[in-house]
């Protein structure tokens, strides 16, 4: 709050009323039109004074083909300093739990997310689920496909589902699959799968496995990597093509560059750990990105980071330009990231 306290009254007063001006008509900021907007006596040529100092204290910046100012990134972070997140329209927060309610997964709750995000803040949304190292078996379910080929799919307490297809050398019936699936389910069900995977390959290393049709076929699908699949961090983003309609200030090469980056999956991931280090349930607001790509310099990041059980952990952000309206998205975030939680909890 260091740079709220260097203000005035005043000057907090006016900075905001220029800020909140920027964002509705993204035109520079004329003292008479603060004047018009406010309530109380103060006259063009005294708002020009307090302009004046704010610009000299690095909160605005003066276009030298108009009168008017501009904030600066340190006059958006100020502002967005100052906000409280809102409870959004009862109706939209009815929507969007029915929608997130309604996920079959916690993937379709993170597709989910990212939609309503985008469309509600016209920005880009984006949601991610980060699986723990230690995820504990729900179930497994395995389905047979034509050509000796079989359907495995596990589903973790979190919520997370993964399903591979695998070719085997020998057909093998669905009624085989299912007293493999009930052997799996019965003896590992709450599980860590790691532990899971090892007991598995302790119990099918005995010799007496070898005597059990149903452990010789567990022993084929076991070594197909039933047990053993890689947890990656599931990401969604929607809406980069809204800032195509922005002027980001960029060289159409920057512009190239910036959506390049924003296909990075691992970039994205980077971004939302570096810059949403705040403990779970608590908004985080970064102004300015620079620092993680100089195309993202006049981009804001607003985000949550949501504790699930199991040990997933789920970052809900919206990334858009400075000049975002941070009142309705930091209200939308916030609003997700409950809804996301109760759904996938």
């Amino acid at each position: 709050m260091r740079n709220q306290q260097a203000l005035t009254a005043r000057q907090r007063d006016v900075l905001y009323s220029i800020v909140e001006t920027y964002i509705a008509t993204g035109e520079p900021v004329a003292s008479r039109t603060i004047a018009s907007r406010r309530k109380d006596v103060l006259s063009p040529a005294s708002i020009r004074n307090v302009m004046a100092d704010l610009e000299e204290g690095g909160y605005l910046d003066q276009p030298h083909t108009s009168a008017g100012r501009v904030p600066t990134e340190k006059a958006f972070r100020a502002y967005a300093e100052s906000l409280t997140a809102r409870r959004l329209n009862p109706i939209d927060v009815q929507r969007l739990r029915a929608d997130l309610g309604g996920a079959d997964s916690v993937t379709d709750c993170i597709s989910r997310s990212t939609h309503f995000l985008t469309e509600f803040t016209r920005n880009i949304g984006i949601a991610a689920a980060i699986p723990a190292s230690s995820q504990i078996l729900s179930q497994i379910e395995l389905l047979k496909l034509a050509d000796s080929r079989v359907l495995m799919i596990v589903v973790t307490e979190d919520r997370m589902v993964r399903d591979r297809v695998v070719v085997l050398d020998e057909e093998i019936s669905q009624d085989d699959l299912h007293s493999i699936r009930n052997y799996v389910n019965r003896n590992f069900s709450g599980w860590k799968l790691a532990e899971a995977r090892q007991e598995l390959e302790r119990r099918l290393d005995q010799e007496s496995a070898a005597y059990d049709a149903i452990l010789k076929r567990l022993i084929v699908l076991s070594a197909k990597g039933l047990l053993d699949f890689a947890w990656v961090p599931e990401i969604y983003m929607e809406g980069a093509s809204n800032l195509v309609t922005i002027d980001l200030h960029l060289t159409r090469e920057k512009m190239r560059e910036l959506f390049h980056a924003l296909e990075e999956k691992k970039r994205m991931l980077l971004l939302l750990d570096r810059f949403l280090e705040q403990p779970a349930g608590e908004l985080g607001v970064r102004v300015g990105l620079a620092r993680a790509h100089p195309a993202m310099r006049d981009l804001s990041l607003i985000g949550i980071s949501v504790e699930l059980p199991g040990g997933l952990a789920a970052k809900i952000a919206v990334l858009g330009p400075m000049w975002m309206n941070y009142e309705r998205v930091m209200s939308a975030v916030l609003q997700v990231g409950n809804a996301f939680q109760e759904a996938a909890g």
